[in-house]
């Protein structure tokens, strides 16, 4: 299967064309035939980076179009969910990892990803060594 997950890092050099890793942002996904996996949590940082009056728009629109695309898996904002993300982020007093980043490790352990995306590489995750 070809799937991986989808952080924030990478949508935003997807929309930004003056992004340095625009470029590789948009040749990412032909690697992925199986589709992509994120976050409400990552869309909503997508749209905390790109807040200014310019992007808005734009920024709406992308993430409605991802919530509704079928190559796109978007777990959804459950409060069991947020809670297991906030255990780990609270367990793990050795690490700089944001909540949204152990949420993100969360439902990569659930659905069995090791791969995620991100504009410049792609890289084994954190998970084994987070859950």
């Amino acid at each position: 299967m070809s799937r991986a997950f989808a952080y924030s890092h990478y949508f935003i050099a997807l929309l930004n064309q003056r992004d340095a890793a625009h470029a590789r942002a948009q040749a990412r996904p032909q690697e992925f035939r199986d589709g992509l996996v994120t976050t409400r949590w990552v869309l909503a940082e997508v749209a905390d980076a790109l807040c200014a009056a310019p992007w808005r728009e734009r920024v709406g629109a992308f993430i409605e179009f991802v919530q509704t695309q079928a190559r796109f898996a978007v777990q959804g904002g459950s409060d069991a969910l947020f809670a297991r993300g906030l255990t780990l982020y609270r367990s793990r007093k050795d690490k700089e990892w944001s909540l949204t980043d152990c949420i993100s490790f969360v439902v990569m352990a659930d659905e069995g990803l090791i791969r995620f995306i991100r504009p410049t590489s792609m890289n084994r995750s954190a998970v084994g060594a987070a859950c």
